[in-house]
Parts: structure tokens; C-alpha cells; sequence
């Protein structure tokens, strides 16, 4: 889950979510009426006419034409890009599990096949797995609010990186926005109404008919689970079976489905901020727990650590090494927070080379997927588009200083980057047509899983259980463990319970937990025949 800043660059990595007696449903081939659908007109399913996205790619790709707006079929269409993974069970298909990798913004045709191989075995050999750029997004019909890549190139260089310091930072990022607002309102202002997740959510349900299932079984991450929530509340008897993993507050999404002008921003109102805190006082914890060896920036104790890592960022606002300037680096730290592994160990990597004066190496990418488009542009319109459009932020700039030092006050580091990561909104030009604010409780054909992660720095433990709470029927399995969301940051025990579900309804027993397969960083190596402790996993959360 991320509106702006480093994730949104080149070929994204995901990146860039409780009765005492286990429930076992059977729902291979059984076909269960829409239980009070959608009111929308009835659309043709789109036609996709498969192919292997590149010569010898193990994927297929294809294109699916569906309406701009669902109240009126019939006058345009956008394209969506879409690809596919043939389950590998000869014979044993169940059908397709349709993917979204969050965001907003999040490119399924490049996520799904870089992250293929974290689903589930049994998953790959039951079912297709599908996935593809939502609207407005990457290969998709596009928000893309620049007339060449060097004018993208230039607005995004014109702006201080991360989190703006001081008055004129602050006010060249509004300057930015805004000129960013009248770009985009002069591309295409009929298609920044039509990008929400309720449009998409319609767009699901018509691949879902594309692909010839019956009913909807569906791993949505992230920003994917409000998706897959809005789902479940407009087709509630089309659920065959639904993974929402590291989820979001709906209510904290919606603003309490009230235009009322807020108070604090989309993350704000999620806890972000205090859940990224959280988590970073956790790798700084583990970090100084172990030696160099096991984590490069730490100082010997966890107390030690922080202290470096508070003097770093003291020294960083004074005076930045090369281009990493607080605001950047404090971008750079939240980020790199939601993967572990290699994540963690290479941020630990860039803080000791900043605090060591040295300009960190660039992180390799990883290698490109075997699709059309690899590298699609993402520009920060795009994410912006979903998110401003439907989730009510301050349109005020001068409550955004306030509200950082608030932030910043319950969550140091963390809580000034939360603050930002909306700051597009303040001006953005388009309120969705389309926006679907609740109620979030409509009963569905078969129950939804939940899976939180106890430490995520993006959308919090917190949100599970309130999602949780908010669906008619969903039983939430507890990941302990560290980073944003636990199908990039594994848990066997977890993706055991997803294949369970996800191929028969077998549902974990209530108040279930799991652990992370690997820890953070290692334990020090022992010294003169003595363990020292620390460098593991901690314990569950209290």
C-alpha cells in the first residue's frame, strides 16, 4: 500500500492485510445464486483471446475491453491488460484464482509473474492464476498525465523527494500537486472519474465471467483487499472463495462514508503511521541485537541502535549525503520495511553506508518478467487517481503542517511520511462517479479469510480485525511476523491454510496464528563457547 514515493518505480516488487471448532465447506463445483447482486446493466462478458505474452514465456496474456462507465455501457471502452499462469496439475484444475496486487496502482501483469512462485503450491496446480493492470493502471488504459516521459521526468525532479522539510519545501510540494492537478485535468478528465474501486470491482466480476467460472475465488493484497471487500458487498452471492491479505479499515477508507472534510489523511486515519513506527522500532530492536555480521547498522545493543538511528536522521536534516536527504531517506526507510527478506538486511546496508557518509548502492532490480511490457509507466497520477478520487483526504495546505508534527509526535519518522503519502489529493481535480462506501456487512455465499500481519508498516494488524469485524462472515488468521503482507514475506502455516481454503472452504479454527518461516536477521555467532541471545524472532506480540 503506497500512494507516492520510491516504490512506484521500475518493475515494482508487491510493492509497491476469530469458535473453537474448525468450519470445513465443500465448494468445488457447487453453484450458488447471486444472493442480492448488483444493480449494475447487464454487460457482455469480456472476450480474452489468449496468447503467450512473449515467445517462450510461460504466460499468456491477453485483453479484455470493458465500459468506462457501467450506468452507460454502451458509449466508450478502455482496455485492461490481463495474464494468466496455466495451473501445472494436468487434470486437477478447479478452476481460476483471481489476483490483485494492491496499491492502488500495482501492475498485475508484472507482480503476478515476479511473484509467482510465493503462491501456494497446491494453488499453482488447482487453478489458473490470473491477474492483470486495473484500470487506469500500467498497461492498461492509462492515467498518465504527461504529454512524453521527459515532462514526467522533470515535474517528479521538481519536487523534494520523501518528506518535504521546512516552509519552502512544503510549499514547492503543493506548487507540484497542483500543477500536476491541471495536467491531469486537462488529459483526460472523464477517465479520473471512472478509475474507483467499485468500477474495478466491476471489472472483476466480468473476468470472472471471461474466464467461465461461476463464482468468484479471488487472493487480493493490500490496497486488493478494500477491492475484494467491495466485491464481496456488491456481489455477495458470487463469493466461491476470498483471501484478503494485509487489509484496510473500510472505514478508515471511506471516511466513515462521509464528505465531511477530514481531519487526518487516508493512512493517518488507518494508523499507518503508528504501525510503520511500530515496525521499524522492531528492525532497529532485532538489528541491535545481533552484531555487523547479522545486520550492518548495528551499534552493539538495541538501545544503541535507535540512538544512531535518531542521530542519523538528526544529521541527514543538516546535511544530506549526495541526494539522500532526510525526506528521501525516510521514504527509503518505511519502504524498505515491507519486505524482509532481502529488505531488511539491504536497508541495514544503506543506513550503515549513510551513516558512514557514503552514498548507498543502488538495490539490483529484480530480473524482468517475461511479458510485453515489463517496465510500464506507473507515474504517482495513477495511484493517485484510485485513492483521491474515493478516499476523502484535508484539501487544505496549511492543516498539513500541524498534522505532520501530530504524526510525528506518535510516530517519529514514520508518522511525517504517512502525512505525505496523500499530499496529491489536496488538489486532485476528479471525485469518482462511482464510489462504494458500504454497507461492508453484506452476507456472502461462503465465508472470506483474512490474514493480518501482527508488524506490517502499511496497513496495520489493527485494520484486519476491525475488516473483520465489519464483514457478515470472515475469520481472520493472525501472520506473526514482520513486513507487508505474508505472500511476500512467507509463513508456511499461512500458506497452508490458504490452499486448505482456497481449494476445499476449509477454514483455519478461530484465533489461529502463524509465524514467519525466517527471521529477520541471524542470531551473532556465539564467542568464547557462550551464546549471546537476541537476532531471532521475537515472540508473538502482547
Amino acid at each position: 500500500m503506497h500512494i507516492s514515493g520510491p516504490t512506484a518505480g521500475r518493475r515494482v516488487c508487491a510493492a509497491v492485510i476469530a469458535a473453537l471448532v474448525t468450519c470445513s465447506t465443500v465448494l468445488t463445483g457447487q453453484i450458488i445464486a447471486q444472493a442480492g447482486g448488483s444493480t449494475t446493466p447487464s454487460v457482455p462478458a469480456p472476450k480474452l483471446d489468449w496468447r503467450p505474452c512473449v515467445p517462450g514465456s510461460p504466460f499468456d496474456c491477453a485483453t479484455a475491453k470493458v465500459p468506462l462507465d457501467y450506468d452507460d455501457p454502451g458509449r466508450r471502452t478502455i482496455e485492461l491488460a490481463v495474464v494468466k499462469r496455466k495451473a501445472t496439475g494436468p487434470g486437477r484444475r478447479i478452476g481460476t484464482l483471481l489476483f490483485n496486487p494492491g496499491g492502488p496502482g500495482g501492475p498485475g501483469t508484472v507482480q503476478m509473474p515476479q511473484n509467482y512462485e510465493a503462491f501456494p503450491r497446491e494453488v499453482r496446480e488447482r487453478f489458473d492464476i490470473v491477474s492483470w493492470d486495473t484500470r487506469g493502471i500500467g498497461s492498461s488504459t492509462a492515467v498518465n498525465c504527461f504529454a512524453t516521459p521527459g515532462e514526467a521526468t522533470a515535474w517528479n525532479a521538481g519536487k523534494p523527494a520523501g518528506v518535504p522539510v521546512g516552509a519552502q519545501q512544503r510549499a514547492a510540494v503543493f506548487a507540484a500537486y497542483k500543477d500536476l492537478a491541471r495536467r491531469c485535468q486537462r488529459r483526460d478528465p472523464e477517465l479520473l472519474r471512472h478509475v474507483s474501486t467499485a468500477d474495478t470491482a466491476r471489472d472483476l466480476d466480468g473476468l470472472r465471467r471471461a474466464v467461465g467460472d461461476a463464482q468468484l475465488t479471488y487472493l487480493g493484497i493490500s490496497y486488493g483487499t478494500i477491492l475484494g471487500a467491495t466485491y464481496a458487498n456488491l456481489f455477495p452471492g458470487r463469493v466461491r472463495a476470498m483471501v484478503l491479505d494485509s487489509d484496510i479499515d473500510p472505514q478508515a477508507w471511506t471516511n466513515h462514508a462521509s464528505d465531511a472534510d477530514p481531519r487526518l489523511t487516508t493512512f493517518l486515519r488507518m494508523g499507518s503511521d503508528r504501525s510503520a513506527a511500530a515496525v521499524l522500532d522492531r528492525f532497529l530492536t532485532l538489528c541491535g541485537s545481533t552484531d555487523t555480521a547479522g545486520c550492518a547498522f548495528s551499534a552493539g545493543s538495541p538501545k544503541a541502535t535507535r540512538d544512531r538511528f535518531d542521530q542519523l536522521m538528526r544529521r541527514l536534516r543538516a546535511q544530506p549525503v549526495g541526494e539522500w536527504t532526510y525526506g528521501r531517506t525516510v521514504a527509503d526507510v518505511v519502504s524498505g520495511l515491507y519486505i524482509v527478506h532481502p529488505g531488511w538486511p539491504d536497508l541495514a546496508g544503506r543506513l550503515r553506508d549513510l551513516w558512514q557518509g557514503r552514498v548507498p548502492k543502488a538495490s539490483p532490480l529484480p530480473p524482468p518478467p517475461l511479458v510485453p511490457h515489463p517496465d510500464p509507466y506507473l507515474g504517482e497520477e495513477q495511484a493517485s487517481a484510485v485513492a483521491c478520487g474515493e478516499s476523502p483526504n484535508p484539501r487544505d495546505p496549511a492543516a498539513y503542517h500541524a498534522m505532520e508534527e501530530a504524526a510525528a509526535a506518535r510516530a517519529g519518522d514514520a508518522g511525517r511520511f504517512w502525512t505525505w503519502a496523500t499530499v496529491a489529493c489536496v488538489s486532485w481535480p476528479a471525485v469518482a462517479a462511482d464510489r462504494y462506501r458500504g454497507p461492508w456487512n453484506r452476507p456472502t455465499a461462503y465465508p472470506v479469510l483474512l490474514v493480518g500481519t501482527r508488524y506490517d508498516p502499511a496497513t496495520p494488524y489493527a485494520d484486519a480485525q476491525a475488516l473483520a469485524g465489519e464483514m457478515a462472515d470472515a475469520r481472520l488468521l493472525t501472520h506473526e511476523g514482520y513486513g507487508h503482507t505474508a505472500l511476500i514475506n512467507p509463513s508456511s502455516c499461512v500458506k497452508t491454510y490458504e490452499s486448505r481454503y482456497l481449494v476445499d472452504g476449509t477454514l483455519p479454527p478461530a484465533g489461529t496464528s502463524c509465524r514467519q518461516d525466517e527471521p529477520p536477521f541471524p542470531a551473532p555467532k556465539p564467542v568464547g563457547g557462550v551464546a549471546t541471545g537476541g537476532g531471532g524472532m521475537a515472540g508473538p506480540a502482547h
